[in-house]
């Protein structure tokens, strides 16, 4: 083998009559190197929006959701808060209750979903409100027993960086929260309106939960909905994400008749699933690249086999076989091929490495949900794009290298 490699690397090297095949083997390296990066690249960057994605919802929302089936809200919640809190694998959980409601503030307003929450214990299963400015958990706090507030003063709210900017609230200032839950009068049900004042914002990145949530009170959202001392859910931070069905499962059986769970997986199931059909179509689009890089790693061969005909012949007078002459032209493709395939790895991951690191690439968070483009670069996507690229261009080799097996001596130096 290491006479076909010596002769292999030497046709490559060596200065030709035809000028062309050096500029269309110079063409298939740079093919090949510019597919297996492209294929990198878009393997990382769906990667890193799978990984962004998932990372962000397993961090703003809970990993598993107690509710009732029938919808008629959680009663005597605190022993079963308590006895949930016991259960396997679980590590931390917080009462909610959730309204669709209308932010409003003069003449602008915004759909919303607001949760009436205890803070410290909301902290526990969602790192929303730890990304809010600061002063805002304190500002939820439940009053202490017995306390009332002065005269004028305005219960508070926490809401997403971005539905605030579309209300056009800062700190500080009065919004009204409109509930549906409304009251009943000769002239039908009016809608009940409140008014809020807003303690702080918080920015998540994640544009779901930036332009449509806001926090407060349990017990403010308890009046606000006419819902006393009720809960719509009960959310739970577990110690192993991959589990939240089973765990899941043992939540319901331990709450009793009546109650359903959610788990993230459930809620972002159609999310996943195009990102993982999105990867599968990106690999096999471009791979069609590669296939273009061995389509002319084909031509750059076959005109070597047509410029070197002589030397083929002078060689296999000298008692070189057909098979070792096969081996010399398949080795040519598979350095032409790993060369490629080297040189795009390294542009591939380094520019994914920079993509990663300094994030100059921007993107709508309204559109993709997440306001930048992710990176995350992974080993094994390397070991695949790299056996996909060589076993691709080794394919395009057997055709001229079986031909140059085949040229027989006497008829290719007849005439020389």
């Amino acid at each position: 083998m290491r006479f076909e490699l010596f002769v292999a690397g030497r046709y490559l090297r060596a200065k030709r009559r035809q000028a062309v095949v050096g500029v269309v083997t110079s063409i298939s390296i740079a093919g090949v190197a510019a597919g297996v990066a492209a294929l990198i690249i878009a393997l990382a960057i769906t990667n890193g929006m799978r990984r962004d994605l998932q990372d962000r919802l397993v961090d703003t929302s809970a990993h598993v959701q107690l509710m009732r089936v029938a919808g008629d809200g959680i009663r005597n919640w605190r022993p079963l808060l308590e006895r949930m809190r016991q259960l396997p694998h679980v590590t931390a959980a917080s009462p909610g209750l959730y309204e669709q409601v209308l932010v409003a503030r003069g003449a602008r307003d915004g759909g919303a979903l607001i949760e009436g929450v205890l803070p410290d214990q909301e902290i526990t299963v969602s790192t929303l409100l730890k990304q809010a400015t600061r002063g805002s958990v304190q500002a939820l706090q439940p009053l202490p027993a017995g306390f009332t507030p002065q005269p004028g003063e305005l219960p508070p709210i926490v809401l997403g960086s971005d539905l605030a900017e579309t209300v056009g609230a800062t700190v500080g200032d009065r919004v009204t929260l409109i509930s549906p839950q409304g009251e009943m009068t000769p002239y039908g049900v009016i809608p009940k309106w409140v008014p809020f004042r807003l303690v702080g914002t918080y920015h998540s990145g994640f544009y779901q939960y930036d332009a449509t949530m806001g926090f407060i009170r349990l017990a403010d959202a308890q009046r606000l909905f006419d819902e006393p001392d009720l809960l719509s859910v009960i959310s739970f931070k577990i110690d192993d994400l991959n589990r939240a069905p089973e765990v899941g499962r043992a939540i319901e059986q331990a709450a009793g008749k009546g109650f359903m769970t959610n788990n993230w997986m459930e809620q972002n199931r159609e999310l996943f699933r195009a990102l993982r059909l999105e990867q599968v179509v990106t690999f096999i689009i471009i791979t069609l690249i590669v296939i273009v890089a061995a389509l002319n790693i084909l031509i750059a061969l076959t005109m070597m086999v047509m410029e070197k005909t002589r030397d083929i012949a002078v060689l296999m007078s000298f008692g070189v076989d057909p098979a070792q002459v096969r081996r010399i032209f398949l080795m040519q493709g598979l350095l032409i091929s790993v060369v490629g395939t080297v040189l795009g790895l390294v542009l591939g991951y380094v520019a994914s490495w920079a993509g990663g690191h300094y994030h100059f690439i921007h993107l709508s968070a309204e559109v993709y949900s997440i306001d930048r483009l992710p990176f995350a670069p992974r080993a094994v996507d390397g070991v695949i794009v790299a056996a996909v690229s060589i076993g691709i261009s080794l394919l395009a080799t057997l055709y001229p290298s079986v031909a140059a097996s085949r040229i027989l001596p006497a008829e290719a130096l007849r005439y020389e």
